[in-house]
């Protein structure tokens, strides 16, 4: 069922290699929510270009610096000259230096192009976004320096990787052995106070009921807490479905070889699965995928699905 957005507001739903992104196109100007991963930059660009039909896109933000969201920065900035981008405060002094290891990208084994900052999103601000104002809220737990936006009139909210319609995203933080199930929590209770008429995550369809969302996303990280291996195994499974939908299929031998040189894989799995080798612990971790129809292994090859 198609949700109504405010006027002119458009979400191109991508995947889960790509973030969802969202175009906010009025009078005063174009601003556009995320950028999808470094290797689907020509589809974001030609779904950006065909939208605005000749008009220059003004203003990009990024809800949070993960490869998925941020990864199209650079050629929107190249096609863009006069683009002005916005990123949350925590990780602007590493992006204006470029360290690929601290902003996450060298330890997970995922790409993403330098590019360039102009201002931070701070929260606790507003800001107006062609003809709508937005407020810009922290959003701690999946991510810590995460945001999340809300238009107060239409009660819409960008809800990046805090909530989907079934979940949120893996909580990094704990992986690095951090207490965040809390920030987790304390973020969704944000979105409830907001009581948003419509999400927009950053991945899946927007959605209308944010009462059932919370509640299955409360469910799910209950879960979490209880047995944070469950996080663990998840985080593990996620790292290596994103490697599948990059690649679209390895060998399972070149699989188990990436997992080795990915320095933050490799530390999640090897702690998940402390009695066997890295070797066994990736092809049981496939077989996993499969069963579930994440993945499909044929002939020493595992592929996407």
């Amino acid at each position: 069922m198609a949700v109504a957005l405010p006027a002119g507001v458009t979400v191109f739903e991508r995947g889960w290699l790509s973030s969802n992104n969202i175009l906010i196109q009025g009078e005063d100007g174009s601003a556009l929510i995320d950028s999808g991963y470094c290797t689907h930059a020509d589809q974001t660009l030609a779904l950006v270009d065909s939208a605005l039909q000749g008009r220059p896109l003004d203003l990009l933000l990024n809800t949070h610096l993960h490869s998925d969201h941020c990864g199209g920065n650079a050629a929107l900035q190249a096609r863009y000259p006069a683009l002005q981008t916005h990123i949350p405060p925590g990780h602007a002094d590493f992006v204006r230096v470029w360290d690929a290891h601290a902003l996450s990208y060298t330890p997970t084994g995922q790409q993403c192009p330098r590019f360039q900052l102009n201002a931070v999103l701070q929260p606790g601000s507003e800001m107006r976004l062609a003809d709508l104002q937005w407020q810009v809220h922290a959003a701690p737990g999946h991510d810590p320096h995460s945001v999340i936006l809300f238009e107060p009139q239409s009660r819409t909210l960008v809800s990046a990787d805090a909530l989907w319609e079934k979940g949120f995203g893996v909580v990094f933080p704990e992986l690095d052995g951090e207490d965040a199930f809390d920030e987790v929590a304390a973020t969704l209770e944000v979105i409830e106070r907001l009581n948003p008429a419509t999400v927009i995550p950053g991945h899946g369809a927007p959605f209308t009921d944010a009462p059932q969302a919370i509640a299955y996303a409360r469910q799910r990280l209950n879960g979490f807490v209880q047995n944070p291996d469950k996080h663990r195994l998840y985080a593990a499974k996620v790292l290596l479905k994103f490697k599948l939908l990059e690649a679209r299929h390895l060998p399972v031998p070149a699989l188990v070889e990436w997992v080795r040189s990915t320095a933050y894989c490799s530390r999640i799995i090897q702690r998940q699965f402390p009695d066997a080798t890295l070797e066994q612990a990736t092809q049981q971790l496939v077989q996993d995928l499969a069963r579930s129809g994440a993945a499909k292994l044929q002939d020493g090859v595992v592929f996407d699905a």
